[in-house]
């Protein structure tokens, strides 16, 4: 490839033609816009500003989805307002058209924090053939969440379950809460339990995509929480999570490790993916935001296993609601952004509603939601979470292909795809004090664009120009 394509810093050549069919959705903290198509400047000359090359021939990852997570706390919060608010706020996530068109999520096995107290499926001690499970507790709120959302979505959405841990008589501790461990004795009755919960599921029509092997394995927790060691992750997965999907006819199910902070995800995608007989069971390595952003160890686990995928699968504001707040939709963004361009798959946030105080939580872990709910009055908020993720969920499509895209100004935060549809979804964010001028450049094309303070915008044009 040429080099002198990128040789301008800046601007383009003002004899460029403009950009045919270039749709733009803005949202903006002080203009007061949120994911509004939204006219480009009137002016056309392309001026000495800054630029964004796109270059369709150089190609990365391909996309899953991205999403939120179904959970007992949002579930019950959800049942709590009108049948019509339910309903508008299910819309609101799940139709592609009016909505953000979320298509692929999250849900948990047994309890965790954001659930309205501590459960498991089978809880009879000693039960390791599992007589007694039964998913009833789910169909109280959360199935009924799913089933709803499998209505509205068009073209359906993927979902994936992750445990906080198993029930209690299977751990060292002999609790749900506080760490502890699976006993050695009962992993293979764990590893079943896994593919029981999957078959169940499938019972109800909703169809498990994924699963995680542990949701944060390296953190004791006061809520719902279970430890690993790197080697016990691998020898759980090798020799009994792994070939009792596949004994159940369950091996196109695929199944992630980790499911932790981006700072030691590569040592532990490196103690299960270095083993060849664990690795052959593993699609992927799920990560969560918390603590350093780490973007980079992404990247690492993406170059070290380039035939696995790397992939967030939660993220959320901690320390209560937060409501109104610009700055948690802009780490929204910045992650998003930072995340894709070092090989992420998708992006799955956390509680898809949760009410006024940031709960309901078990353990007071309360935390943001992108729409709140005012039980007492009834209503809702979105929040500026929600109209972030909007710009990547409703306009990058499972399928999509990321492509180079290459800003010259430090302020312009930018991420492109490709979509199956040949459509080119850019995604430019502005987090600075100042709004930043910028030529988007496609071949011997350009179209002049403002990125306005506090803003977050997704251009989409044809990629055939």
């Amino acid at each position: 490839m040429s080099l002198g394509a990128f040789s301008m810093a800046q601007g383009a050549d003002t004899s460029s033609e403009p950009i045919k069919g270039l749709t733009r959705y803005l949202t903006a903290r002080d203009a007061n816009v949120h994911l509004q198509d939204v006219a480009l400047p009137t002016e056309t000359k392309n001026s000495d500003v800054a630029s964004i090359r796109l270059d369709p021939r150089v190609r990365y990852q391909q996309i899953e989805g991205f999403g939120g997570a179904f959970t007992d706390a949002a579930a019950q919060t959800l049942q709590k307002l009108p049948a019509a608010k339910q309903d508008e706020i299910l819309h609101a996530y799940f139709d592609p058209v009016k909505g953000l068109g979320y298509t692929l999520c999250r849900t948990h096995i047994n309890s965790c924090d954001f659930a309205l107290g501590n459960y498991a499926y089978d809880e009879t001690p000693g039960d390791v053939e599992l007589k007694n499970f039964s998913i009833e507790r789910d169909r109280q709120a959360l199935i009924p969440m799913i089933k709803r959302a499998q209505e509205i979505s068009h073209h359906g959405f993927k979902l994936f379950a992750s445990p906080w841990s198993p029930p209690a008589w299977m751990k060292t501790n002999g609790e749900m809460n506080n760490g502890g461990q699976l006993k050695p004795e009962d992993r293979a009755a764990w590893a079943l339990y896994f593919a029981r919960y999957i078959h169940e599921y499938a019972k109800e029509q909703i169809p498990i995509w994924g699963i995680t092997v542990q949701n944060e394995p390296a953190a004791k927790q006061t809520w719902d929480s279970c430890l690993y060691s790197g080697d016990e992750e691998r020898d759980f997965v090798r020799d009994y999570l792994g070939p009792t999907l596949a004994k159940e006819g369950l091996s196109d199910v695929k199944v992630m490790i980790w499911d932790h902070n981006r700072d030691i995800m590569y040592e532990r995608a490196k103690a299960v993916l270095d083993d060849p007989k664990a690795a052959q069971y593993v699609w992927g390595v799920a990560f969560h935001w918390y603590g350093t952003d780490a973007f980079e160890n992404v990247q690492r686990v993406h170059d070290a296993w380039p035939d696995k995928h790397v992939l967030l699968t939660e993220g959320c504001q901690e320390g209560g609601p937060h409501p109104g707040e610009w700055a948690v939709g802009e780490r929204y963004g910045r992650s998003v952004i930072q995340d894709l361009n070092h090989w992420s798959v998708g992006w799955v946030d956390w509680n898809m509603i949760l009410d006024q105080t940031g709960g309901p939580n078990h353990v007071g872990n309360l935390c943001s939601a992108p729409i709140l709910a005012d039980v007492p009055t009834g209503e809702f908020h979105y929040q500026p979470s929600y109209y972030y993720l909007g710009h990547f969920s409703k306009f990058i499509r499972p399928g999509a292909v990321r492509i180079l895209a290459a800003p010259t100004h430090d302020s312009l935060e930018t991420t492109a795809f490709l979509n199956t549809d040949g459509k080119i979804a850019v995604v430019v964010m502005n987090r600075s004090e100042l709004p930043v001028r910028f030529n988007l450049m496609l071949g011997n094309r350009a179209t002049l664009v403002d990125a306005p303070q506090h803003s977050i915008q997704t251009l989409v044009l044809n990629s055939d120009q």
